[in-house]
């Protein structure tokens, strides 16, 4: 009958319209929600067969709950660095738990990247949610692998330690007065001696005295100790020569002779006062590999390391012997004050010795329809059939966004189109509620016939 139909058109008018009213209202009350993708309630007909000719029988309508999950919303930018925001396509990794994950744990995917390190270290963000990441190898890189979950890990920027870096390159700038007379050690100079090496002269004022202010050089071991070395010149009586030795200083900190020395040869010049290191033997035969390593003392409990010195900088002038500048890669004991993330989600712990430390990469996940994943709480998702096969990737790597940080992504939510929204629903529903009062009016005057 066309009035019941009519009635039950009106009804679905009211379902239809309220599922719409539900999304407007989510939408409005996630306006200020970090990355929230509005959702909207679209809607198709129901059509009925027509049993009677030249009767119409009506289907009413149904609601269609469409998400907007791949809409980039508005970056911002934020004041922590551990804020993250994805400039293009993808998902963060998370998940529910950081200490004790397991590969039978449930991985969630989400754009709202306000995390902050907890109490134990691990980055979560406001809804609880673990960011998820490749952890650094030995070497420097990440184990990234496109589909297995089970790789990544929380990451965690506390619980590191401190870091030391052992000096592996000094670098001297100098120079040798060209116009030093010859001293009268240069006759009896012997590197080899405890009486006439300048080693020895430094560790027991009997020696052959060097005929410039020694340079001294700062070097790191592997436990983050500092150690005293210098590097000791005396001109010969052969023209751009000088004699040259690196030695510790104490000397019993290695246990090579005389006294500490760890090198000793030749430094030659050309005749414009640049260093010739072709000829050059104060590392051994002319042109070797400027290094030396210490050979420490057994008691100090260190691990060995060879140390590269550049000379490249060291010049022989008319005029006063000075260093200019020392410069070396070591660097001492140092604890954690702060974090940084790259554009390509490499997350680094910095130390207050200037040392910075790779932790982890953030993984992107992707998915063929974002637009299809399922919705959960915590502004996150999961996988579901619509989206499609997931794919992990780098940040900026093969469609993958990347990683803006200290920054946020705003909701994609805009006020001006859910208030005219929630207007038309309003009367929508109103209209519906109509066709219910009058199909009500026209059964009671159908009713009243047989009165």
């Amino acid at each position: 009958m066309s009035i019941n139909s009519a009635l039950l058109a009106g009804v679905s008018g009211l379902v239809a319209n309220s599922s719409a009213l539900a999304a407007i209202s989510d939408n409005i009350a996630n306006v200020n929600t970090t990355a929230y993708k509005r959702n909207q309630v679209d809607f198709s007909t129901m059509v009925t067969s027509q049993a009677v000719k030249g009767e119409y029988s009506a289907g009413g309508v149904q609601g269609v709950t469409k998400s907007f999950v791949s809409q980039q919303g508005l970056i911002q930018s934020a004041s922590s660095t551990t804020d993250l925001a994805i400039n293009g396509d993808g998902f963060f990794v998370v998940s529910t738990k950081g200490a004790g994950l397991t590969a039978a744990d449930p991985r969630e995917f989400t754009r709202a990247g306000a995390f902050e390190p907890d109490a134990n270290g691990y980055l979560v963000n406001d809804a609880g949610l673990y960011l998820q990441g490749w952890p650094v190898k030995p070497d420097g890189t990440f184990d990234a692998d496109p589909s297995d979950l089970s790789k990544l890990q929380p990451i965690n920027v506390k619980n590191l330690g401190a870091a030391v870096q052992q000096t592996s390159n000094v670098g001297v700038s100098a120079n040798l007065d060209q116009t030093t007379a010859v001293g009268a050690g240069a006759a009896t100079y012997d590197a080899t001696s405890t009486t006439k090496s300048m080693a020895s002269f430094a560790a027991t004022g009997t020696g052959t005295a060097p005929d410039a202010q020694p340079v001294e050089l700062s070097v790191i071991d592997s436990v983050g100790g500092t150690h005293k070395f210098a590097i000791a010149f005396e001109k010969t009586s052969t023209p751009n020569e000088w004699n040259a030795e690196i030695y510790a200083v104490p000397a019993t900190d290695v246990t090579t002779t005389p006294n500490g020395q760890v090198a000793a040869g030749k430094v030659m010049f050309n005749s414009d006062g640049t260093i010739n290191l072709s000829t050059s033997t104060l590392f051994g035969a002319a042109g070797a590999a400027p290094t030396f390593t210490p050979a420490w003392a057994a008691g100090l409990g260190i691990a060995s390391q060879t140390v590269t010195v550049n000379l490249s900088q060291l010049t022989q002038l008319a005029s006063t012997s000075t260093v200019n500048s020392v410069t070396s890669d070591g660097a001492s004991a140092g604890n954690i004050v702060g974090v940084q993330v790259s554009p390509d989600g490499v997350v680094s712990a910095l130390f207050d010795n200037s040392q910075v430390r790779k932790i982890a990469q953030v993984a992107i996940a992707t998915f063929p329809n974002s637009d299809g994943l399922a919705p959960t709480s915590g502004n996150a998702y999961t996988g579901a059939l619509a989206a499609g096969q997931m794919t992990l990737k780098s940040p900026g790597a093969g469609g993958a966004g990347k990683v803006s940080p200290s920054s946020l992504e705003a909701s994609t939510v805009d006020l001006s189109s859910e208030f005219t929204g929630l207007i038309t629903t309003q009367k929508a529903y109103s209209a519906s509620s109509k066709i219910i009062t009058t199909a009500d009016t026209m059964l009671d005057e159908l009713i009243n016939i047989i009165r």
